[in-house]
């Protein structure tokens, strides 16, 4: 059964040879990839076919992967359970009453449902590692630099990596060894990507290691959530880790920082899709939307655009107006620095922080659209990694209700080695 994880299905069949050699590997469908189209999972670019492949494809494609095509997606990444697609939503291989997560809902539900061998998503706020704990796999968020973006349709520039969803540690690790690196594309990009060996890292030893448990984050999670990642954690500890409470004052502060950063980039990103530049300009036989330029402009973005997708460009565009910069954007910008400082401090006091990734289990299909902000606050757990540009993974740990609970674990900066060394002794 498909669960509708695919937007596109194609198979791309590399002419290289290399590590990734006889894998089937599926694309987010906000990641470019030649004569393929790349919708975002949106009207705006239900047609849009690009001229080039991002930097993360050419490398799978030099490593022998081949791609089996596009993943279904919240629109422009901005959900988190895939339900705000225009292609319709994605199911939950585990129990398909239930959303995936998102916004990479489709990425993780194909390596769920053996679609897929691996796949890529990208994670703004948590957007690998959300669908990777509702369905039950692995997802990485690599510190901001270690991966290229180019080729990546822009959400929020500052805050978004790529990163690889895998049934195990170890091949999302083998995943990630291919697209870690420097690219000229890219300014971003740092040399800690080249010549990497994660996968190595997946050694199970967790023996010495310190884990910093979040405390904020545990008490915020649903009770069966939180007693499968205790017990995960009292694992973790009879395999020889030390095993202490941290507690961050900053992280009450993220969820209302990051929706005020994410939605101002996006406001920004987004204007470039006007029915000109990109986007739908009206029926092509009838000469395009009838007025001046700004009635274009809005008819575009009225017939292109999902609900969701107006209301954080126009959050967006109110946070960012004359008169609401200093109270809104720059107060989001000043907590980021303090969620930073707090999470590098944590970090030179224990080798990993751990927390449940989601404080819920999967919800039913339609039952949380209707309230956005207790969807929003689903990502209490995830986006102060993407505040702080730290990597962070997502490792099944058991079962509540017969639903998959996820255990993150949060590294220092260019730390990958060190959060797939505790991620794999959960397996």
């Amino acid at each position: 059964m498909s669960h509708d994880a695919f937007i596109t299905k194609e198979t791309i069949e590399s002419e290289e040879s290399g590590v990734l050699d006889g894998r089937q590997v599926a694309v987010k469908d906000n990641i470019s990839t030649r004569g393929v189209k790349t919708t975002c999972g949106s009207a705006m670019l239900a047609d849009y076919v690009p001229p080039y492949d991002a930097t993360v494809v050419e490398w799978l494609k030099g490593a022998g992967a081949t791609v089996v095509g596009k993943t279904n997606m919240d629109e422009f990444g901005m959900g988190t359970t895939t339900e705000t697609s225009h292609f319709g939503p994605t199911t939950n291989p585990v129990d398909e009453e239930r959303v995936p997560g998102g916004s990479s809902g489709g990425s993780a539900a194909a390596v769920a449902a053996g679609e897929a061998d691996l796949a890529l998503g990208s994670d703004t706020g948590g957007s690998v590692r959300c669908p990777a704990a509702f369905c039950g796999v692995v997802g990485i968020k690599p510190t901001y630099g270690l991966v290229s973006r180019y080729g990546l349709v822009a959400y929020a520039n500052s805050l978004e990596q790529i990163g690889p969803l895998a049934p195990t540690v170890e091949e999302a690790a083998e995943l990630l060894d291919v697209i870690a690196g420097p690219d000229p594309h890219d300014a971003t990009t740092r040399e800690e990507g080249e010549g990497t060996d994660y996968a190595a890292a997946a050694d199970g030893d967790v023996d010495g290691m310190t884990i910093g448990v979040l405390s904020e984050l545990v008490s915020g999670a649903d009770e069966g959530v939180a007693a499968a990642f205790e017990e995960t954690i009292a694992d973790l500890e009879a395999q020889g880790a030390e095993v202490r409470e941290v507690s961050l004052d900053s992280l009450a502060h993220a969820v209302q920082a990051y929706y005020v950063i994410a939605m101002s980039e996006a406001s920004s990103n987004l204007a470039r899709f006007d029915g000109v530049r990109y986007g739908v300009s009206g029926a092509s036989d009838e000469g395009g939307y009838d007025g001046n330029w700004n009635d274009a402009f809005a008819r575009s973005r009225e017939a292109g655009f999902g609900p969701e997708v107006k209301r954080r460009v126009l959050l967006g565009t109110y946070a960012l107006s004359a008169g609401y910069h200093d109270k809104y954007y720059k107060k989001a910008q000043d907590a980021r620095a303090w969620i930073k400082r707090d999470f590098d401090d944590a970090l030179t006091e224990a080798d990993v922080l751990a927390s449940p990734t989601m404080p819920v289990l999967p919800p039913k299909l339609g039952e949380s659209l209707d309230d956005p902000l207790q969807l929003y606050l689903m990502d209490a757990n995830t986006v102060p990694v993407n505040l702080a540009d730290l990597p962070a993974i997502s490792v099944p740990a058991g079962t509540a209700e017969g639903l998959p609970v996820g255990a993150q674990f949060v590294g220092p900066a260019f730390g990958e080695e060190t959060v797939i060394r505790a991620a794999s002794a959960v397996e």
